[in-house]
């Protein structure tokens, strides 16, 4: 495992911050697959895209977790921007950085996410075809989480007001006063509608998983573009890759993976369900986190390690 820090081709402005995990028996002068892992909103590579990074490196890849622009170790004003458009690009910028490195093989690269990053990552690939392969775990396309609310239960319609609010924010942070937030996760535990969410706040916020790097909010100017983003645009015509949806059966999110699989146009494609697990647990259970690995692994080995025979195998 190494830290690493690049320029982000999109803004040459950026400065990239990422660990990467290299699998037992390393060998520089050969060439391995790679996965990009990409962080929930409000994450940050030391959390969960951390763990799975890590855990995927053990069956023979070359892993890369990273902080997204305007977040993390990453640099980028204002801080905690969440802009949709720029953290999918986000995912190339890494593809992009990847294709520098000759250990890497470029022609099979997979990628995946967790909860927003997840949807994200689908979005990253429809829109570039280097990425061969697509893993998401406790998925979330974010714009239709802001717009539909978290079980579904609001109209499009009903979700201007959110618009109006970013839009306002936009002009109070041109003002010079202090840059407008809003949680992506409850920033208190009275705030939590429900128990799944009540572990959201639990995750950012206590030793189970807050890190100095992870406030848990975004700056508010990003609804003008969080409201009308959909992570799974033209995915009907131009998600053909394989992919592998992994997701909790009583996460009060699992609509937004089974409305991906409804709309990719992969003829590879597969859900596993894990029992009794919702969306949080996905994230750092012990148990369900293993359990995701056991399907993703044998996934992206089939669909881009298995294939090359230069790669070092993991037993």
């Amino acid at each position: 495992m190494t830290k690493v820090t690049f320029t982000n081709s999109n803004n040459t402005n950026i400065t990239m911050a990422a660990v990467v995990n290299f699998p037992e028996g390393f060998d520089q002068t050969k060439q391995y697959p790679a996965i990009v892992v990409s962080h929930p909103g409000g994450g940050v590579k030391e959390q969960t895209a951390g763990t799975y990074a890590r855990k995927l490196a053990e069956h023979g890849f070359i892993t890369i977790a990273y902080d997204a622009s305007y977040q993390g170790e990453s640099s980028g004003e204002p801080r905690q921007l969440e802009n949709p458009h720029i953290r999918t690009e986000d995912v190339s910028a890494v593809i992009d950085y990847l294709t520098t490195l000759p250990y890497v093989d470029v022609d099979r690269i997979g990628a995946m996410g967790i909860c927003a990053g997840a949807g994200y990552t689908a979005n990253a690939a429809i829109n570039d075809r280097r990425i061969k392969a697509v893993g998401t775990v406790s998925l979330v396309n974010i714009g239709q989480m802001f717009r539909n609310g978290w079980e579904n239960n609001v109209k499009d319609a009903d979700a201007l007001p959110y618009i109006q609010g970013g839009t306002d924010a936009r002009s109070s942070d041109a003002a010079g006063n202090a840059v407008a937030t809003m949680p992506l996760a409850p920033l208190n535990e009275a705030d939590a509608p429900n128990e799944e969410l009540r572990q959201a706040w639990e995750y950012y916020h206590t030793p189970r998983a807050q890190y100095p790097t992870a406030p848990g909010f975004a700056t508010a100017r990003s609804l003008t573009q969080i409201i009308t983003y959909d992570a799974f645009f033209k995915a009907e015509a131009f998600l053909t890759q394989p992919l592998q949806v992994v997701v909790g059966s009583v996460a009060g999110s699992k609509w937004m993976s089974d409305d991906l699989m409804a709309r990719a146009a992969s003829t590879d494609k597969n859900m596993h369900i894990v029992e009794g697990a919702n969306h949080m647990d996905m994230y750092d259970g012990e148990a369900e986190v293993a359990e995701a690995v056991s399907v993703l692994a044998p996934f992206f080995t089939r669909t881009i390690l298995a294939t090359n025979a230069d790669v070092v195998a993991a037993e």
